[in-house]
């Protein structure tokens, strides 16, 4: 079963919902500028969840408010761009659900408009917010864990496949935070695992390509994806090449455990977004991002593809099966 698991907000208030990237808001229409890094196709379960967060606070996309969807398929580098034209406009809010590179740049770019950040690392540590409880500021959020869990998947996949050795670590140098983190978390569990660490780069499809290439040749016992905003999108992508090359994958969303992945270990990133919505309309309400504090994940799933594992040749243990959250038979 799966598991949706974030701390409820006491008192939160009430949310709006916004239409596509194309549409023209009217003149009195609240505006809120959204940025992720996954590409328009794979968006859809996620703004339908943001569009929830906001219905649970009373508002309708395209009637109260209108968002203005910008779906960046990896390319971190629109950021700055998307921002400074959001700030000119000055619109209502900006919304970076699981976006590290867009939370940051966007506390970076104002002090006046709100921003509502979804964070695999500690935002505290990111110098998002001063505290959780009373973030203080124009800026609160989520954080998700990503990154912070990064060593007890390690763990997991280690217990999954006890006999690898050579691992390969996939990143993102793109978002750069986020990959330094995995980068220091799997390097510090990895000697008490008895793990060899080969690290990978990829930023396009063409380099995902290419890195499950050069992970094959250099005969990787198995991988462990990055937690990415892009990588996630790329789930499909990812699945298929490692059912291909035969390659033991783990990874933080569990839709790639649906499209035949082995493994992944995480939160539910569609929740974030439900979350960000929620947010998002308590802003727009009239509340104020100082007095939202910082939600945290309390509760992470746990996946694992029993025919992937079989097509692999891999006996998954009784006592690890049992601690599954879903098993895809």
């Amino acid at each position: 079963m799966r598991r949706r698991e974030f701390l409820t907000i006491v008192g939160a208030a009430v949310g709006w919902v916004l239409p596509a990237q194309a549409q023209q808001p009217t003149s009195n229409m609240p505006v809120v500028t959204l940025i992720n890094a996954r590409g328009t196709d794979g968006a859809t379960v996620l703004t339908a969840e943001f569009r929830k967060g906001l219905s649970q606070t009373g508002l309708s996309e395209g009637k109260d408010v209108a968002v203005e969807y910008h779906w960046l398929d990896g390319h971190y580098e629109k950021i700055p761009a998307i921002l400074d034209d959001a700030i000119k406009r000055d619109v209502a809010v900006i919304a970076t659900p699981a976006s590290t590179p867009g939370s940051l740049a966007a506390k970076a770019a104002t002090s006046v408009i709100p921003v509502v950040f979804g964070v695999g690392e500690d935002p505290v540590a990111l110098g998002l917010v001063p505290s959780l409880a009373h973030p203080g500021g124009n800026v609160t959020g989520i954080n998700f864990f990503a990154s912070e869990i990064d060593s007890k998947r390690l763990g997991l996949m280690h217990e999954l496949l006890p006999r690898a050795r050579r691992l390969a670590v996939l990143i993102n140098p793109g978002n750069a935070v986020s990959a330094a983190a995995t980068t220091k978390a799997v390097n510090e569990a990895a000697p008490g695992l008895g793990l060899q660490l080969l690290f990978f780069k990829a930023s396009t499809t063409d380099e995902i390509d290419a890195a499950f290439a050069a992970i094959g040749k250099a005969q990787a016992d198995a991988l462990f994806i990055a937690p990415d905003g892009y990588f996630a999108g790329q789930h499909l992508q990812m699945a298929t090449l490692a059912a291909r090359g035969r390659i033991p994958a783990s990874d933080f969303v569990s839709y790639s455990v649906e499209d035949g992945l082995l493994m992944s270990y995480g939160t539910s990133i569609p929740d974030v977004f439900r979350q960000a919505g929620i947010y998002v309309g308590s802003v727009l309400k009239g509340v104020k991002p100082s007095d939202l504090p910082v939600l945290q994940a309390t509760k992470f799933e746990f996946a694992i593809n029993l025919k992937a594992a079989r097509l692999l040749g891999i006996d998954v243990s009784p006592t690890l099966l049992a601690r599954a959250d879903n098993v895809i038979e």
